[in-house]
């Protein structure tokens, strides 16, 4: 026999829950709020948003989903106990970015400076696990003043953590650090380990030891701008692959590129409706491109032509600038383009250009970006520092980049391309697809005067006019091994195309090659160079 509660019974139950309800409301408005309205006035003062209001801009509204967001640490000892705020200073969740879903984690610096202890680690851990395991991609929101000294090795520990599941991220899911404020010591490990860095002008800065022990152990002064502000890091040590003015812009252009990469490995990227026409000339590229292969022009012009409506995003736009990395659209399909840049150092691979090519080849590759790769390239740079910087380890990066690499690749070239450069920038023999050559091609093992120089030396020397001699064997040379159908004739490449064709030709190619199927042998992994 059912028993009956008595309405009195009933009244208090619900009284109770809606007491609970408003106990759960208050502690939820003192957790969204943080520390208090001087601790936000105080980040806005030194141009920085809150945590957020930075999660707020990234994804889509109202899709933030946060996780333990009433953690709070259990450390004492240090006055710690007496201070236990809600979040321990990171928020943690996931939400969506035009639809698809991405995982976030936001360092808040008003509470203990962003600094990172046992509570605040584990949070990290567990949305960095749930990025795993669900195959989304995961941005770090950086803005945090390293380990919380008062926990001590506890605090250290966490920061390993984060590098394992960093290491174990790697080429399965897009990881993206934005740095919005300092990032120092072993802090600064977890963003190198990710695939792409932003940083923010003035605001943001990355290093292992500060201004203050620089000057300490070496006797040099710098600021922190100066040793590991963002253009430091996005022009001299390549740390950084992107550098905004303000966090707006930044996070906006996070945004971009996560639209321009799948979710996962086992994913292609997302396609967009073509805005462009497939079969759309590029007559253009003829007066673009010199035929005389010793005049400069920029190969950002090609792209402009060859690329949907002219847009891509630029890697490493202002590090080793001779080489371009970049993101785009062709028919709407995302492919990732490497480009030799004529206009800075003839286009020459040197050890920067071959580190940043090298690592964006392997990120095209881990998350299934077709490659498409345009050669104007006169050879390796020549020099003493080159070489004992270790030029031939750096550029085999390259070259091992390309030969690991099972997505479509597709080589154009433009002009020049000559020597181990030319076999290193993806040429047939390493396995390129399909490799296309303009009319102005010149491929061959160097230039038409050092081969001479070589082949012809003693005929020079004895000549009793050395330049003309020189001159009338150089073309022999040219017109004997480098006319622009030599190649061709021997297999090295598919097509000599013209450069009107060019985009519609390779929209065809990459279409081709969609659904192209490679294994590597069964290995643990590769010892790539080093």
């Amino acid at each position: 026999m059912a028993t009956v509660t008595e309405p009195s019974a009933l009244d208090a139950a619900a009284a109770e829950t809606r007491g609970r309800l408003a106990e759960l409301a208050a502690i939820r408005a003192q957790a969204l709020a943080g520390p208090g309205e001087q601790a936000t006035a105080a980040q806005h003062a030194k141009g920085k948003l809150t945590a957020r209001e930075r999660i707020g801009l990234l994804l889509d509204a109202d899709s933030f989903q946060e996780v333990e967001q009433l953690r709070r640490h259990r450390a004492t000892g240090f006055g710690l106990e007496a201070k236990k705020p809600y979040t321990d200073g990171v928020i943690t969740g996931w939400g969506t970015v035009e639809g698809r879903t991405v995982f976030v984690y936001a360092h808040d610096f008003r509470i203990f400076g962003g600094a990172l202890g046992e509570a605040h680690a584990t949070k990290i851990h567990k949305i960095m696990d749930m990025a795993i395991a669900a195959g989304a991609p995961l941005v770090s929101l950086n803005d945090g003043a390293g380990a919380r000294i008062q926990e001590g090795v506890a605090a250290l520990a966490g920061y390993g953590g984060i590098f394992q599941r960093n290491a174990k991220a790697s080429g399965v899911i897009p990881q993206i650090s934005v740095m919005l404020g300092p990032c120092a010591g072993g802090a600064a490990y977890s963003p190198a380990l990710t695939d792409f860095v932003f940083m923010v002008r003035e605001t943001s800065q990355m290093f292992i030891t500060g201004p203050d022990v620089v000057k300490a152990v070496t006797g040099e002064e710098v600021s922190q701008n100066g040793l590991g502000g963002a253009d430091v890091h996005a022009e001299t040590s390549g740390v950084c692959h992107f550098a905004y003015d303000d966090e707006e812009t930044c996070l906006a252009e996070v945004r971009y590129l996560l639209s321009l990469l799948p979710s996962n490995n086992r994913q292609t990227p997302p396609a967009a409706p073509p805005g462009d026409r497939a079969d759309r000339a590029t007559g253009a590229l003829a007066q673009v491109v010199p035929a005389d292969g010793s005049r400069p022009y920029d190969m950002h012009r090609v792209l402009d032509e060859l690329v949907d409506d002219g847009e891509y995003l630029e890697v490493h736009e202002r590090w080793a600038r001779n080489i371009i990395c970049a993101l785009a659209r062709l028919d709407g399909q995302v492919v990732g383009i490497v480009a030799n840049q004529p206009q800075t150092l003839a286009g020459v691979l040197d050890i920067e250009a071959s580190e940043k090519a090298a690592r964006f080849v392997q990120m095209c590759d881990a998350f299934n970006i077709p490659i498409l790769t345009l050669l104007d390239v006169p050879g390796f740079l020549p020099g003493v520092d080159q070489e004992h910087g270790g030029i031939i380890r750096h550029g085999a990066k390259l070259l091992y980049a390309y030969c690991n690499a099972t997505v479509p690749r597709i080589s154009l070239v433009l002009r020049k391309a000559y020597g181990g450069a030319y076999i290193v920038m993806d040429s047939q023999s390493i396995g390129a697809d399909l490799t296309y050559a303009w009319p102005t091609n010149e491929i061959a093992v160097m230039g038409a005067e050092g081969a001479a120089n070589v082949i012809f030396r003693k005929q020079i020397a004895a000549a009793q006019d050395p330049q003309a001699m020189r001159a009338r064997v150089a073309k022999e040379y040219k017109a004997e091994l480098m006319h622009p159908y030599y190649a061709a004739e021997r297999g090295l490449v598919d097509d000599v195309i013209d450069p009107a064709d060019t985009r519609e030709i390779l929209i065809k190619s990459l279409a081709m090659l969609r659904t192209k199927h490679a294994d590597l042998p069964s290995r643990k992994h590769g010892n790539p160079p080093q």
